[in-house]
């Protein structure tokens, strides 16, 4: 497996991964393709600026143009007054990769780098509490279950479990 930047080259992989019913279940439905060649561009150009660690999954390195999905560790303004910064990570693994230890396997890869380069402080983690896989991902990766809570996910409410990990300490072996 190998983990590269998004580029702007990458809006096919987005719209199958965020524009498909099955793929979108937990998050509320599809999102519209119409949307995706812009968020692939400001995407790839926070990946460039190092500002979001942005990466697709390539199962197999001998053929670079395959893409199983990503995973992505993003800051943002957390809390109801906006002023607390959060740093998150997420993952989506299209349906023919699933099952086959990719999510978990690129997530492990940018926790131990977060740790290695002392970077992003705790992570946070917000599965839907409807997907089982992602919510198993994070218990097996070392993450602590803080509880339920209501997320904003493209506009639209997702009920989740919120996850935080340490990577400097949590992190499992």
């Amino acid at each position: 497996m190998l983990l590269r930047d998004v580029t702007a080259d990458d809006v096919d992989a987005y719209v199958r991964m965020r524009c498909d019913p099955v793929m979108m279940r937990d998050l509320g439905g599809p999102l519209p393709s119409e949307g995706m060649k812009d968020k692939v561009r400001r995407d790839a150009e926070a990946a460039l600026a190092d500002t979001s660690w942005i990466k697709m999954i390539v199962p197999d390195p001998g053929a670079p143009e395959t893409v199983a999905g990503h995973v992505c560790v993003w800051s943002h303004e957390s809390g109801e007054s906006g002023e607390e910064p959060m740093s998150e990570i997420g993952w989506m693994v299209l349906p023919e990769f699933q099952g086959r230890g990719f999510a978990k396997l690129a997530a492990r890869a940018l926790l131990e780098r977060a740790r290695d380069e002392d970077r992003w402080g705790d992570i946070h983690a917000f599965p839907a509490t409807s997907n089982g896989p992602s919510n198993g991902i994070c218990r097996s990766l070392g993450f602590r279950l803080l509880g339920e809570t209501d997320v904003d996910f493209a506009d639209r409410v997702i009920r989740s479990n919120h996850w935080v990990i340490t990577p400097s300490s949590d992190l499992t072996s």
